[in-house]
């Protein structure tokens, strides 16, 4: 959950155009993920990607070469692209 301002796709025509970047994405990247609880906060901002909604533009470009990166069709298996994620996350000392 980001600590900083953000704007709901339901308040922004201009980053609901953006939020495009969407269906790039393999179909199984839409399922739903629980949040734990302990995360729940109504006081906080949106998750990682929300931080971004200041600025569409980049929302929209951030994402959208991430899309770009998880097409079937490129030597890395989405295990494999797990794999190199996580490893990124523990090098980075990232808890989430």
């Amino acid at each position: 959950m980001t600590w900083i301002k953000t704007v709901r796709l339901k308040d922004s025509p201009e980053l609901r155009e953006k939020a495009k970047w969407r269906l790039l994405y393999p179909p199984e990247y839409g399922v739903p993920v629980p949040v734990l609880k302990e995360w729940e906060a109504p006081e906080r901002g949106g998750g990682i990607s929300e931080s971004h909604t200041l600025i569409p533009g980049a929302y929209y470009h951030a994402f959208a070469l991430f899309g770009e990166l998880l097409q079937p069709d490129l030597p890395l298996n989405r295990s494999q692209q797990e794999m190199i994620a996580t490893v990124v996350s523990v090098i980075n000392a990232c808890f989430y």
